[in-house]
Protein backbone atom coordinates (compact mmCIF):
# COMPACT_ATOMS: atom_id res chain seq x y z
CA UNK A 1 0.00 0.00 0.00
CA UNK A 2 1.35 3.11 -0.76
CA UNK A 3 2.05 5.87 1.83
CA UNK A 4 0.61 8.63 -0.33
CA UNK A 5 -2.88 6.28 0.40
CA UNK A 6 -2.13 5.62 4.00
CA UNK A 7 -2.09 9.44 4.45
CA UNK A 8 -5.04 10.02 2.52
CA UNK A 9 -7.51 7.60 4.15
CA UNK A 10 -6.13 8.81 7.80
CA UNK A 11 -6.92 12.04 6.76
CA UNK A 12 -10.26 11.36 4.90
CA UNK A 13 -11.46 9.19 8.51
CA UNK A 14 -10.05 11.86 10.88
CA UNK A 15 -12.30 14.49 8.34
CA UNK A 16 -15.57 11.81 8.67
CA UNK A 17 -15.69 11.67 12.39
CA UNK A 18 -14.77 15.30 12.84
CA UNK A 19 -18.11 16.26 10.68
CA UNK A 20 -19.90 13.54 13.01
CA UNK A 21 -22.77 12.92 10.30
CA UNK A 22 -24.44 10.31 12.13
CA UNK A 23 -26.15 7.64 10.09
CA UNK A 24 -29.44 7.79 11.97
CA UNK A 25 -29.22 11.10 10.29
CA UNK A 26 -27.82 10.19 6.54
CA UNK A 27 -31.33 7.61 6.37
CA UNK A 28 -34.09 10.00 7.36
CA UNK A 29 -36.03 11.23 4.60
CA UNK A 30 -36.57 14.31 5.24
CA UNK A 31 -36.84 17.02 2.62
CA UNK A 32 -33.88 18.63 1.71
CA UNK A 33 -31.53 15.77 3.39
CA UNK A 34 -30.29 14.51 0.04
CA UNK A 35 -29.09 18.44 -0.93
CA UNK A 36 -27.57 18.53 2.03
CA UNK A 37 -25.15 15.72 1.64
CA UNK A 38 -24.56 16.77 -1.76
CA UNK A 39 -23.46 20.38 -0.45
CA UNK A 40 -21.00 18.22 1.89
CA UNK A 41 -19.74 16.04 -1.33
CA UNK A 42 -22.70 13.36 -1.43
CA UNK A 43 -19.97 10.67 -3.69
CA UNK A 44 -17.71 10.87 -0.97
CA UNK A 45 -20.36 10.53 2.05
CA UNK A 46 -22.43 7.99 0.27
CA UNK A 47 -19.94 5.45 -0.51
CA UNK A 48 -17.89 5.64 2.47
CA UNK A 49 -19.01 4.82 5.78
CA UNK A 50 -17.05 4.55 9.52
CA UNK A 51 -19.43 1.93 10.48
CA UNK A 52 -21.53 -1.24 8.44
CA UNK A 53 -24.25 1.00 6.82
CA UNK A 54 -28.30 -0.39 7.78
CA UNK A 55 -30.38 -1.87 5.25
CA UNK A 56 -32.20 2.18 5.23
CA UNK A 57 -28.80 3.11 4.32
CA UNK A 58 -28.46 0.97 1.61
CA UNK A 59 -31.60 0.97 0.19
CA UNK A 60 -31.41 4.75 -0.09
CA UNK A 61 -28.17 4.31 -1.69
CA UNK A 62 -29.82 1.99 -4.19
CA UNK A 63 -32.56 4.27 -4.62
CA UNK A 64 -30.65 7.28 -5.90
CA UNK A 65 -28.85 4.75 -8.54
CA UNK A 66 -31.93 4.42 -10.84
CA UNK A 67 -30.85 7.99 -11.71
CA UNK A 68 -27.86 7.54 -12.37
CA UNK A 69 -25.91 6.65 -15.87
CA UNK A 70 -22.93 3.93 -16.38
CA UNK A 71 -19.76 6.00 -15.66
CA UNK A 72 -17.79 4.52 -18.58
CA UNK A 73 -18.65 5.17 -22.78
CA UNK A 74 -17.90 1.51 -23.43
CA UNK A 75 -21.26 -0.16 -22.26
CA UNK A 76 -21.59 -3.61 -23.22
CA UNK A 77 -17.94 -3.77 -24.38
CA UNK A 78 -17.36 -7.02 -22.48
CA UNK A 79 -19.14 -8.77 -24.88
CA UNK A 80 -15.60 -8.28 -26.85
CA UNK A 81 -11.76 -7.93 -26.56
CA UNK A 82 -11.29 -5.30 -23.75
CA UNK A 83 -11.48 -1.62 -25.17
CA UNK A 84 -8.42 0.94 -25.01
CA UNK A 85 -8.27 2.93 -22.40
CA UNK A 86 -8.42 1.47 -19.27
CA UNK A 87 -5.47 0.42 -17.29
CA UNK A 88 -6.66 -2.85 -15.84
CA UNK A 89 -8.70 -6.46 -17.82
CA UNK A 90 -8.60 -9.71 -15.70
CA UNK A 91 -9.83 -12.82 -17.29
CA UNK A 92 -9.99 -16.02 -14.52
CA UNK A 93 -11.29 -19.60 -15.33
CA UNK A 94 -11.63 -22.41 -12.96
CA UNK A 95 -13.92 -25.57 -13.29
CA UNK A 96 -16.16 -25.65 -10.45
CA UNK A 97 -18.01 -28.96 -11.13
CA UNK A 98 -19.12 -31.56 -13.84
CA UNK A 99 -21.86 -32.99 -15.40
CA UNK A 100 -25.46 -31.83 -15.90
CA UNK A 101 -26.22 -31.90 -12.51
CA UNK A 102 -23.17 -29.49 -11.51
CA UNK A 103 -24.81 -27.16 -14.54
CA UNK A 104 -27.49 -26.50 -13.02
CA UNK A 105 -25.93 -25.78 -9.59
CA UNK A 106 -23.63 -23.42 -11.08
CA UNK A 107 -26.50 -21.42 -12.61
CA UNK A 108 -28.30 -21.69 -10.10
CA UNK A 109 -25.01 -20.23 -7.88
CA UNK A 110 -24.68 -17.30 -10.21
CA UNK A 111 -29.19 -16.47 -9.84
CA UNK A 112 -28.36 -15.83 -5.81
CA UNK A 113 -25.39 -14.27 -6.38
CA UNK A 114 -23.52 -16.64 -4.68
CA UNK A 115 -20.00 -15.39 -5.84
CA UNK A 116 -20.34 -12.49 -3.51
CA UNK A 117 -20.50 -14.93 -1.18
CA UNK A 118 -17.04 -13.74 0.61
CA UNK A 119 -17.52 -12.32 3.98
CA UNK A 120 -15.57 -9.48 3.69
CA UNK A 121 -17.87 -8.04 1.18
CA UNK A 122 -21.09 -8.60 -0.44
CA UNK A 123 -23.89 -8.31 -2.73
CA UNK A 124 -26.98 -6.07 -1.79
CA UNK A 125 -28.84 -7.53 -2.33
CA UNK A 126 -28.70 -11.46 -2.87
CA UNK A 127 -32.24 -11.76 -4.48
CA UNK A 128 -31.83 -9.25 -7.06
CA UNK A 129 -33.48 -11.06 -10.17
CA UNK A 130 -30.36 -11.05 -13.06
CA UNK A 131 -32.58 -8.92 -15.13
CA UNK A 132 -31.12 -6.24 -17.46
CA UNK A 133 -31.70 -2.35 -15.91
CA UNK A 134 -31.53 -3.98 -12.31
CA UNK A 135 -29.19 -1.85 -9.78
CA UNK A 136 -27.08 -3.82 -7.14
CA UNK A 137 -24.39 -2.42 -5.02
CA UNK A 138 -21.16 -3.97 -3.53
CA UNK A 139 -20.44 -3.80 0.38
CA UNK A 140 -16.48 -4.32 1.35
CA UNK A 141 -15.13 -3.73 4.73
CA UNK A 142 -11.77 -3.29 4.69
CA UNK A 143 -9.38 -1.15 6.73
CA UNK A 144 -11.91 0.25 9.54
CA UNK A 145 -14.53 1.46 6.82
CA UNK A 146 -16.97 0.17 4.71
CA UNK A 147 -17.38 1.24 0.57
CA UNK A 148 -20.27 0.57 -1.25
CA UNK A 149 -20.52 0.72 -4.82
CA UNK A 150 -22.88 0.88 -7.70
CA UNK A 151 -23.63 -1.04 -10.48
CA UNK A 152 -26.62 -1.63 -13.15
CA UNK A 153 -26.58 -5.13 -15.41
CA UNK A 154 -26.19 -4.21 -18.88
CA UNK A 155 -26.95 -7.51 -20.02
CA UNK A 156 -27.34 -11.38 -19.58
CA UNK A 157 -27.09 -14.60 -21.62
CA UNK A 158 -28.71 -18.11 -20.97
CA UNK A 159 -27.73 -20.04 -23.17
CA UNK A 160 -27.24 -24.23 -23.54
CA UNK A 161 -23.54 -24.20 -22.88
CA UNK A 162 -23.48 -20.33 -21.16
CA UNK A 163 -24.99 -18.71 -17.98
CA UNK A 164 -24.86 -15.31 -16.61
CA UNK A 165 -24.77 -11.75 -16.95
CA UNK A 166 -22.49 -8.40 -17.38
CA UNK A 167 -22.89 -5.48 -14.90
CA UNK A 168 -21.12 -1.71 -15.52
CA UNK A 169 -20.32 0.96 -12.84
CA UNK A 170 -22.40 3.57 -11.52
CA UNK A 171 -21.35 7.39 -11.21
CA UNK A 172 -21.09 6.18 -7.36
CA UNK A 173 -18.66 3.50 -7.92
CA UNK A 174 -14.74 3.89 -7.26
CA UNK A 175 -13.68 1.94 -10.53
CA UNK A 176 -15.06 2.80 -14.21
CA UNK A 177 -15.62 -0.42 -15.77
CA UNK A 178 -17.22 -3.76 -16.38
CA UNK A 179 -17.65 -7.35 -15.48
CA UNK A 180 -19.37 -10.15 -16.65
CA UNK A 181 -19.87 -13.45 -14.48
CA UNK A 182 -20.59 -16.70 -16.32
CA UNK A 183 -21.29 -20.33 -15.98
CA UNK A 184 -20.21 -21.91 -18.61
CA UNK A 185 -20.21 -25.88 -20.13
CA UNK A 186 -18.17 -27.80 -22.22
CA UNK A 187 -20.93 -30.31 -23.84
CA UNK A 188 -17.97 -32.73 -24.68
CA UNK A 189 -16.52 -33.61 -21.78
CA UNK A 190 -19.38 -32.00 -19.00
CA UNK A 191 -16.82 -29.82 -17.18
CA UNK A 192 -18.56 -26.88 -15.54
CA UNK A 193 -16.87 -23.66 -15.72
CA UNK A 194 -16.81 -20.31 -13.78
CA UNK A 195 -15.47 -17.46 -15.87
CA UNK A 196 -14.71 -13.52 -14.42
CA UNK A 197 -13.74 -10.83 -17.49
CA UNK A 198 -13.25 -7.30 -16.58
CA UNK A 199 -12.19 -4.65 -17.39
CA UNK A 200 -11.67 -1.36 -15.84
CA UNK A 201 -9.59 1.78 -14.59
CA UNK A 202 -10.01 4.03 -11.29
CA UNK A 203 -11.93 6.60 -10.53
CA UNK A 204 -12.27 7.75 -6.83
CA UNK A 205 -9.18 9.92 -5.41
CA UNK A 206 -9.02 7.13 -2.92
CA UNK A 207 -8.36 4.04 -5.66
CA UNK A 208 -6.21 6.62 -7.69
CA UNK A 209 -3.79 7.67 -4.92
CA UNK A 210 -4.04 3.89 -3.89
CA UNK A 211 -4.04 2.63 -6.54
CA UNK A 212 -1.73 -1.12 -5.18
CA UNK A 213 -4.40 -1.38 -3.05
CA UNK A 214 -7.08 -1.17 -5.44
CA UNK A 215 -5.69 -3.65 -7.42
CA UNK A 216 -4.95 -5.79 -4.32
CA UNK A 217 -8.68 -5.95 -3.40
CA UNK A 218 -9.77 -6.82 -7.17
CA UNK A 219 -7.36 -10.05 -7.43
CA UNK A 220 -8.52 -11.06 -3.55
CA UNK A 221 -12.14 -10.51 -5.29
CA UNK A 222 -11.18 -12.90 -7.94
CA UNK A 223 -9.84 -15.52 -5.66
CA UNK A 224 -12.39 -15.50 -3.16
CA UNK A 225 -15.14 -15.37 -5.73
CA UNK A 226 -13.57 -18.37 -7.80
CA UNK A 227 -13.71 -20.13 -4.42
CA UNK A 228 -17.42 -18.97 -3.37
CA UNK A 229 -18.24 -20.77 -6.47
CA UNK A 230 -16.74 -23.84 -6.04
CA UNK A 231 -17.84 -24.08 -2.77
CA UNK A 232 -21.60 -23.35 -3.79
CA UNK A 233 -21.59 -26.22 -6.37
CA UNK A 234 -19.63 -28.48 -3.73
CA UNK A 235 -22.26 -28.08 -1.17
CA UNK A 236 -25.03 -28.14 -2.88
CA UNK A 237 -24.19 -31.69 -3.56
Amino acid sequence: MSANFCGFLIAFLCELRKLRVKRAFLTQRTPGVLNYLRSCGVTLYRMFCISKPDRAFIDEFLSSAVEQQFSYPDVGATKGDPPMGYSDSDHNRIVIGKGFEDWEKAKQAVREWKMFDLGWCGICWPDTPIEADRNVAMIANHMGFYSLNGARIVYIFDEPDKFGFAYGTLTDHVEFGEERFAVERDLNTGEVFYDLYSFSRPRHILAQLGYPYARYLQKSFVADSKAAMRRAVRSAN
